[in-house]
């Protein structure tokens, strides 16, 4: 793969995650009845929706998934602190949208992340949600190393979900993008990386729960929507009309079709329409240097 090439994979997984994010931002919480007597089919960033969005805003995903990024470019060998330190940044800014669990371990947050998670996880059971995982594709964007993935990954996710699903649900996220980044067929690399899992009958079976905020139920959505579309457009297509947790659905699906397409193939009027544009442009071009080990 040429150097072009992969800087194409690397701004393509961020753009797609806040196309996904601003193109579901529209429906969530809508039933797909709902969506279908509203927009008929949504196809276009409009914005509006139970956050009144700007057209090409984004929300808690991807403002997250950027300080995920930001951080671990501050420090790569330890991007706890510096992640830990853009996020209450972000928190402070009061954001329309901010998940549950993820506003507790805020809330108690005094100097110990993991100590944050696990109480919240104690105080409300509810660690199980999907915003560890929206947030966690510049990881595999990053590192090259398996090792150096998986635990970031996984540090990055027990910094607000104490749940080990959640942790494990970015580990095989990753696992996959890491695929993508060197070039293998979608379907190819989650067969991989998926069996032997829960999510293996994903491959298969369309899922049978309403597109939740559970990870496990996110993820499967996500995982029959890369499986069932044929192009990045197709991707976010499918999770904003899902309605749901359908900015969420749609970041994660988004990240990993925008890889395994291309910012290339990410139509303009989407890419254009994102507000954000300059910092995506910024943060994409230095993890390319930081993978190219420049």
């Amino acid at each position: 793969m040429s150097d072009q090439q992969l800087l194409d994979r690397i701004k393509g997984g961020l753009y797609g995650v806040a196309v996904g994010d601003a193109l579901g931002g529209t429906t969530e919480f809508m039933h797909p009845r709902e969506i279908k007597a509203q927009y008929g089919y949504l196809t276009e960033i409009i914005g509006g929706g139970v956050w009144q969005l700007e057209p090409g805003e984004v929300t808690d995903d991807t403002m997250m998934t950027l300080c995920v990024a930001e951080g671990i470019l501050e420090n790569p060998a330890v991007p706890m602190e510096s992640i830990g330190r853009r996020f209450m940044e972000w928190y402070h800014t009061k954001p329309k949208d901010i998940g549950n669990t993820i506003r507790h371990v805020f809330e108690i947050y005094e100097d110990n992340w993991f100590e944050a998670a696990f109480l919240s996880d104690m105080d409300r059971g509810l660690s199980g949600g999907n915003g560890s995982l929206m947030r966690c594709l510049p990881v595999a964007l990053a590192y090259t190393d398996l090792p150096d993935i998986e635990r970031v990954s996984r540090m990055q996710s027990k910094m607000t979900h104490y749940d080990e699903r959640c942790s494990e649900a970015c580990v095989i996220y990753n696992r996959i993008a890491h695929r993508l980044l060197r070039g293998e067929e979608l379907r190819d690399a989650i067969v991989s990386e998926v069996a032997g899992t829960e999510y293996e009958a994903f491959i298969k079976a369309k899922p049978d729960y309403e597109p939740s905020g559970y990870v496990v139920d996110t993820f499967g959505w996500v995982l029959h929507i890369l499986l069932n579309s044929s192009d990045f457009s197709e991707v976010v297509q499918q999770a904003a009309n899902l309605g749901g947790d359908s900015d969420t659905i749609g970041a994660i699906a988004g990240g990993l079709a925008g890889i395994y397409w291309g910012y290339n193939e990410i139509p303009s009027t989407y890419a254009n329409a994102i507000l954000i544009k300059d910092r995506l442009d910024e943060v994409s071009l230095r993890l390319y240097r930081l993978r190219i080990g420049e």
